[in-house]
């Protein structure tokens, strides 16, 4: 059977979808609105099955891969509530002892889930200590359930994730192997993570935003960080914020590299589901360890 892409749905479908997945539509409300696109082969129920993630379809790097190894770990909450959960990989190739560049990896809004491992694994095949910690860890972690994990995600307090993100980054630098070049890359959710980390942590050495919320205009002067950013350009909710940041950026000297990837959807690097573009995915992802190579692997110092 052909895997289905985006261009198998009608755009105001789509938008439907995106208003789903981050919580401004119920999933009664979004069957009963795609409703109208139901055809004799494929319901409402069947749509929305299309359109959300199949893990191991977009599995790329394997659990037990033998290029990496990976170990689940726990560092303390700056929030006194105890730990917070994380993904761990690194090479299986590094010699012992190595000090190895490290990237903290940033989960959309459904937590640590299947694909966000997957990520991180990928990262570890090119070299790089990943880490992704899971900010459901207060509530249990990623359930399984992406919209379990949609509705756990809405009962964060967003302040103390981003407090629980910023001890992880400070957490993953610190360890004795860990080479003291940190990045930071981050999807949805997690893109604009990156971009609030960015703000309060000057030794992040280089950070990927995929197609994430910027910071107010008035943050970019904190900014010390190289930014490389992926938008898709069928993204509106996203790309409005994004002139102003822009100039702000510019405003305060902060190197960046802004892409936008025709015909691509909110989430086109996520192989997981139909708005998945093989083609920007690919050179978005070329582009993105690129960077990393030239920011965190580079002896000369941070531009």
């Amino acid at each position: 059977m052909r895997r289905l892409n985006a261009q198998d749905f009608d755009q105001e479908l789509l938008i439907l979808f995106d208003a789903y997945v981050h919580g401004t539509l119920d999933r009664r409300g979004f069957l009963e609105r795609a409703q109208k696109f139901a055809t004799i082969g494929m319901s409402a129920g069947a749509i929305l099955a299309a359109l959300s993630p199949n893990f191991a379809l977009g599995q790329q790097v394997a659990k037990d891969d033998k290029r990496i190894t990976t170990q689940w770990v726990d560092y303390l909450s700056p929030q006194g509530s105890g730990s917070i959960k994380g993904y761990l990989a690194r090479p299986a190739n590094a010699p012992a002892g190595a000090k190895l560049p490290s990237i903290l990896v940033i989960h959309e809004n459904r937590g640590l889930n299947p694909h966000i491992e997957d990520i991180t694994r990928r990262l570890a095949t090119d070299g790089f200590m990943a880490f992704a910690p899971d900010a459901l860890t207060p509530l249990g972690g990623y359930p399984g359930d992406e919209d379990k994990a949609r509705e756990n995600f809405a009962k964060l307090d967003q302040g103390k994730a981003l407090q629980d993100f910023l001890a992880g980054a400070a957490w993953l630098n610190a360890r004795p192997d860990s080479s003291g070049k940190l990045g930071a890359v981050g999807f949805c959710y997690g893109g604009g993570m990156v971009h609030m980390l960015t703000t309060r942590m000057p030794e992040i050495a280089a950070g990927v935003p995929f197609y994430g919320n910027v910071p107010a205009a008035s943050e970019a002067a904190k900014v010390k960080t190289p930014l490389q950013l992926h938008f898709a350009a069928t993204d509106e909710r996203i790309n409005a914020a994004w002139p102003a940041y822009e100039a702000a950026l510019r405003a305060a000297g902060v190197p960046f590299q802004a892409n936008t990837y025709p015909g691509t959807q909110h989430g086109f690097n996520n192989d997981t589901t139909p708005r998945y573009d093989a083609d920007s995915a690919k050179v978005a992802w070329e582009k993105t360890m690129a960077f990393f190579n030239d920011k965190l692997k580079g002896d000369r110092p941070r531009s």
